[in-house]
């Protein structure tokens, strides 16, 4: 385990509900490190169908709900994305946590912003309802045909982000963004690729995605702001051996109506 006790963890894009959703490998990740802050920087759902969800899914949100308790001491962060909109009001019931449009940081006297980034999208913001029927149901019932690596789909995501240029469209709107808003570093998701620039005083970090058979998060911390590629464990340990870590947040013990 990482004893480097960090200031902010961020990841994005768990899409759960959705079949290449590796929520498992994201709670590894929520369990290994120390964070003061955790920002789930949007689309930590595939859309509004709960009934998707599977069981590693709820034991993330099982998760989320325990660690955000305030005898824990960790401020848990939902900033909302294009996919989960509408879920505010629900996410705030189901886990205790408060949702951001965007959420703005000062640390080591920087000021920092966490956006989803759809909102640099203008293919995404102008074409909403054909996004939902071609881009999420579509592309989820393509996850349930596809082989278990999931080679097809990743593919397609990886072409579609490609096709519409969305890391420079992301990547140029966020960059101003931040310049107007006076923050010199600015993080977003929605790409589903990590990436780091720099321009014109700015930094911008995107976290990638947790659909990816490379999945990423961004740590901040004293040592400066670092993406990370997840890596596969050596050896996978049994569900039971990972519950009995002392002092582990329950998970939900069925899922909710």
């Amino acid at each position: 385990m990482d004893s480097h006790v960090y200031d902010t963890l961020i990841l994005s894009d768990l899409h759960l509900g959705a079949d290449m959703s590796r929520a498992r490998d994201a709670l590894r990740i929520l369990r290994q490190l120390r964070y003061r802050r955790l920002i789930l920087n949007g689309d930590i759902f595939a859309d509004l169908n709960f009934a998707r969800l599977k069981k590693e899914h709820w034991k993330f949100l099982g998760y989320i709900r325990k660690l955000s308790n305030p005898k824990r001491k960790v401020e848990v962060v939902w900033v909302e994305g294009n996919h989960d909109h509408g879920l505010v009001q629900i996410m705030s019931h189901l886990v205790g946590i408060r949702a951001y449009q965007e959420y703005t940081w000062e640390y080591l006297g920087r000021r920092h912003i966490a956006i989803h980034g759809h909102q640099f999208d203008s293919f995404g913001v102008n074409n909403v309802r054909f996004n939902y029927l071609i881009g999420t149901l579509l592309y989820l019932q393509l996850q349930k045909w596809d082989s278990r690596s999931k080679v097809l789909t990743r593919f397609l995501d990886r072409l579609n982000t490609r096709w519409l240029r969305l890391s420079s469209k992301v990547c140029h709107g966020a960059i101003a963004h931040a310049r107007h808003h006076q923050a010199t570093r600015i993080f977003c998701g929605h790409t589903h690729a990590a990436l780091q620039r720099c321009e014109d005083g700015v930094d911008y970090y995107n976290s990638g995605s947790w659909i990816d058979d490379r999945p990423a998060y961004i740590t901040v911390g004293d040592q400066g702001v670092q993406i990370h590629t997840y890596d596969e464990p050596s050896g996978e340990f049994p569900d039971s051996e990972e519950n009995e870590v002392e002092g582990e947040p329950a998970e939900f013990e069925q899922p909710l109506a």
